[in-house]
């Protein structure tokens, strides 16, 4: 049976659209006003399938998630030249700190920049600061260095961003930025890299039912957690002891990139 989650629902295919999100982060719910399953943030793209009632049910190209999005979060598509790089920005209205902001966008957020002003990138959003991008084609190489970036960040269940994350999103957003394909949700991503076993090194995959973490040293990892509400460093014994005490069980898989 195809998974609903990355397989278009044939009944609803009736466009081939492209587009990008053109807000901060959008939801991408299961149904049209419906629970979240996932989000998206600016800049990332999507094919629309269909259309209707103030709703697009779409495809996202950076994993193949399927689900719905408010039309309104959409826009024109356009071609990125750059990331943002820093856990979070402001996009201003001209070139000056001190001019009004006009939105914020989160780590990975995807942007095309006409020039470099100073120490400023133009885009068509407005002028975001040069030192919180990078160029696309300039991967990050530490998974967890990443992840990293986004320590004390509030949990959310689905999210994607600085302003909320769960733990495949935090793991998506790591390995996605060095170029590493992930799908977005936790059970899925235990098909990622090798089956491992012995001695935890830094960058592997602890799966448990429905979480993920990352390894940070022998003893440590970074996850979104509902425990703490937030992104957190915590000690790999320490956790697993305490989700066993939740009734989740052992680590059901531990994978190596």
């Amino acid at each position: 049976m195809s998974d609903p989650r990355l397989t278009p629902d044939p009944e609803q295919v009736v466009l081939n659209e492209a587009a990008v999100v053109q807000v901060t982060v959008a939801d991408l719910n299961r149904q049209p006003n419906g629970p979240r399953d996932r989000q998206l943030i600016f800049g990332e793209g999507v094919t629309v399938l269909n259309r209707a009632d103030g709703w697009c049910y779409v495809q996202a190209a950076k994993d193949g998630y399927c689900g719905h999005v408010a039309a309104a979060n959409l826009g024109a598509t356009f071609e990125p030249t750059h990331a943002v790089s820093a856990p979070s920005t402001h996009v201003y209205t001209d070139a000056n700190f001190k001019s009004p902001d006009k939105m914020s966008l989160s780590f990975g957020s995807l942007i095309a920049v006409d020039r470099i002003t100073g120490r400023f990138a133009q885009t068509a959003a407005g002028y975001i600061p040069a030192e919180h991008i990078r160029p696309v084609e300039t991967l990050a190489t530490d998974p967890a260095a990443v992840a990293a970036a986004f320590l004390g960040t509030p949990y959310l269940w689905g999210g994607n961003s600085r302003w909320g994350i769960d733990c495949s999103g935090l793991v998506q957003a790591a390995l996605l930025a060095c170029g590493i394909p992930c799908p977005g949700d936790s059970d899925q991503q235990q098909a990622i890299g090798l089956h491992a076993t012995g001695a935890y090194q830094r960058n592997d995959l602890l799966f448990w039912k429905g979480h993920v973490a990352m390894v940070v040293d022998d003893a440590t990892l970074i996850h979104a957690n509902a425990g703490s509400m937030s992104t957190r460093y915590e000690g790999i014994a320490e956790t697993i002891s305490r989700i066993i005490q939740s009734g989740d069980g052992q680590v059901s898989a531990h994978r190596r990139l």
